[in-house]
């Protein structure tokens, strides 16, 4: 049984202030932490958001972004010495940055990362300029060096460290000019999901993760790899997407392997589900999921909740 921390980054910083900012209070209020044993760590208060798309590197906010990336490096940093497993609940996708700076700081590391899009773009085909599209580049060491050299630790990750997977972008981002995935990343998408199955997709992507020099992986979701019918609650929109089935399957299987290191939820909009029954029923999917980590089933039981307050103020803006 490993303890969860949860730790809220509520950034924007690489997508507008939509609303995917409320995601930590809308989960929890849903009762994500209940029947897991879990505290919570702290909040981790991005700067202000400038809607100015910098004229140098094309990006939204990165100097924001960096900052932000080495403050909650140091939030999910601090939760990993102290032996426990890092939830982080955004925000956007850009917060993959912080939490994969905290694994460079410590050694190799792979990623698995749920999305329904491949978030590969460079800044030249990113219309908007939004970090939130490219965060897998960035990592991967592909744009400007403000966010591909954080620290000057160079990419984040190796390509072949890598599995996407239930993506199902590939005709949109073709079609927009994004690069192509280079060919060391593992892709396996919806296509290739349903064909194996989720559960034995989501083993052979763990098993990839966990050889070679490896000292664990990350799992990143960005809950638009859900069905669009079953999740309208983000801001782009595809056909298609995982069932809420599926996705259990493939959180338990990836969070259940030992060398899982942490997790990060992003993009889901509690403004775009105004009665709250989509939080409800993705926070029953995180919480079956992240059952496999502690070995407990999750209950809805009020009693059986282990939650207690923040503890880590180093994590709130100006403190760390």
């Amino acid at each position: 049984m490993q303890e969860l921390a949860i730790i809220e980054a509520p950034s924007v910083l690489g997508l507008r202030p939509s609303g995917v900012q409320e995601l930590p209070t809308a989960l929890l209020d849903a009762g994500l932490l209940n029947g897991l044993d879990a505290v919570r760590t702290g909040r981790v208060e991005p700067p202000a958001y400038d809607p100015t798309r910098d004229p140098v590197t094309g990006v939204l906010n990165p100097r924001a972004i960096a900052e932000y990336s080495a403050r909650l490096a140091d939030a999910v940093g601090d939760v990993l010495d102290h032996g426990r497993f890092p939830v982080v609940l955004g925000g956007d996708c850009s917060i993959l940055l912080g939490n994969l700076l905290a694994l460079r700081r410590r050694g190799r590391h792979g990623l698995l990362f749920l999305d329904g899009h491949t978030d590969f773009y460079q800044p030249s085909a990113e219309p908007y300029g939004e970090a939130a599209s490219m965060d897998l580049a960035l990592a991967t060491g592909r744009g400007p060096r403000l966010l591909t050299d954080l620290e000057g630790r160079g990419p984040l990750l190796r390509d072949e460290d890598v599995v996407a997977l239930g993506f199902r972008d590939a005709d949109e981002s073709a079609q927009a000019g994004m690069q192509p995935l280079p060919p060391e990343l593992h892709a396996i998408d919806l296509d290739g999901v349903r064909a194996a199955g989720a559960t034995m997709a989501a083993r052979g992507a763990v098993d990839r993760l966990t050889v070679g020099a490896s000292a664990g992986f990350w799992v990143h979701l960005d809950v638009d790899v859900l069905d669009d019918a079953i999740m309208p609650a983000v801001d782009y929109h595809l056909p298609g997407g995982l069932t809420w089935e599926e996705l259990e399957s493939v959180l338990r299987t990836a969070l259940a392997d030992p060398r899982a290191v942490g997790l990060d939820v992003t993009i889901f909009n509690p403004r775009l589900d105004p009665d709250g029954t989509i939080a409800t029923r993705l926070a029953e999917c995180l919480r079956r999921g992240l059952s496999a980590r502690t070995d407990r089933g999750p209950q809805d039981r009020a009693g059986s909740r282990r939650c207690r307050r923040p503890v880590n103020s180093r994590a709130r803006q100006g403190e760390a």
